[in-house]
């Protein structure tokens, strides 16, 4: 099979042991009930709470210790493109079959999903995942059909500042909310922004990752803009795991502070 960069995995014995270097996916893979074929993750790999420490953690996403990996002895490494470099995916390469992930829509988010079913003959598990979402997601757009669209700018980083463009799951999920983002044409997945930009928005998003926005950037940010500031979840905005059924309960609690 092909990974979704296309590149061709070679899989000729059953996969058992997995290391898994992408935070939402090792949370997915656990709630499809994969938890004893996962063997490693990464130092950012918090959901569930315990997972850390029942894995090895082999690293983060931007730098691994080869040597913790291939300790492990693992028949498949899970990656993305936006996640891991080019270099990581390289040297893991040598040690297992590694599927790179590419997800940013919820297209593509289905076909991950597939390839799971696939990889570890769990089909039905996958597919019902994929209906509980695409289940949540029509009641959630139905509920929200008639929202006014409003304009918004959904910072990432504090120095140099950068928002979300939009080539990416972030502003897949601003549409979902009717939240048109002032940066969706600006060159670049995170393009860098001014302070003088974030006028044109209606709200704007301090994301909780991976910059850690916290109140007290709230205050900062009113003395150089008057436009509302809401501090949000950085998770139910960028996790295009098993996290978005979780998501929607939490949309609802925002659209209702934008109000």
């Amino acid at each position: 099979m092909y990974d979704q960069l296309g590149r061709n995995l070679s899989i000729t014995n059953p996969i058992n042991r997995v290391v898994c270097l992408v935070p939402s996916l090792s949370e997915l893979l656990i709630d499809l009930g994969l938890d004893s074929k996962l063997v490693g993750v990464t130092k950012f790999c918090v959901h569930p709470q315990d997972l850390r420490g029942s894995k090895v953690v082999v690293g983060g996403t931007k730098s691994i210790h080869l040597d913790k990996i291939a300790a492990l002895n693992p028949d498949l490494i899970i990656a993305n493109k936006e996640e891991n470099s080019q270099e990581i995916v390289a040297s893991c390469a040598s040690l297992a079959p590694v599927y790179v992930s590419d997800i940013n829509n919820f297209d593509e988010f289905e076909i991950f999903l597939k390839d799971l079913g696939i990889l570890f003959n769990i089909k039905d598990r996958t597919d019902a995942l994929m209906r509980n979402f695409q289940n949540r997601l029509d009641n959630f757009r139905s509920k929200y059909k008639s929202l006014p669209q409003r304009k918004v700018a959904y910072l990432i980083w504090k120095n140099p500042l950068m928002a979300a463009g939009g080539d990416n799951f972030i502003n897949v999920i601003l549409n979902e909310l009717h939240l048109n983002n002032i940066f969706e044409n600006k060159a670049g997945r995170y393009p860098e922004v001014t302070e003088s930009e974030l006028n044109d928005a209606d709200f704007i998003f301090l994301s909780s990752e991976p910059f850690p926005f916290s109140e007290k950037h709230i205050q900062e940010f009113k003395d150089i803009t008057k436009t509302k500031i809401l501090l949000v979840d950085g998770e139910f905005f960028s996790w295009y795991g098993s996290r978005l059924l979780l998501a929607f309960d939490y949309f609802d609690l925002l659209l209702n502070d934008l109000k």
